[in-house]
């Protein structure tokens, strides 16, 4: 269940709806991820506009990525081109410093950069940072 943390943030942010389209569970379902999932729970309710911006990094609003961008091609694009297996998808644009990635079987996050994080990934020796998508929502939104 998506904690009352997260919850309450995004409503005091005036982010929170608590209704949501069918085309952006479609898009959730499209990504092989439970509907029930945390993970699903913040992106069919928690929108700010195209992305959210914490801590000087911004996140993909998932679902208005999908429908409005070319966010499935850059996932088949950054797990070919850098390896990634199939269960990790990119939570943001992979630009600078590296990026976060949710992985759809465990529900982990983590973070990866281009060089010794990645190569340290790939080759089981990096751990997800965070177990959980809200313990990675709590840290990014600083909760």
């Amino acid at each position: 269940m998506l904690s009352d943390k997260i919850k309450n943030f995004c409503k005091s942010k005036n982010w929170w709806y608590e209704e949501f389209t069918q085309q952006y569970s479609n898009v959730i379902l499209d990504l092989e991820i439970s509907l029930d999932s945390d993970f699903a729970q913040f992106y069919l309710h928690a929108e700010q506009g195209p992305t959210f911006y914490s801590r000087k990094k911004e996140l993909y609003q998932i679902c208005w990525s999908s429908i409005n961008s070319s966010y499935m091609d850059q996932i088949n694009h950054l797990q070919k081109v850098l390896a990634i297996p199939h269960e990790y998808i990119p939570l943001d644009s992979f630009e600078g410093e590296g990026g976060f990635f949710y992985n759809r079987k465990t529900e982990e996050v983590i973070e990866i950069a281009l060089g010794e994080k990645l190569k340290d990934f790939l080759d089981g020796k990096l751990l997800p940072q965070w177990k959980t998508i809200n313990s990675f929502l709590e840290w990014y939104f600083e909760l």
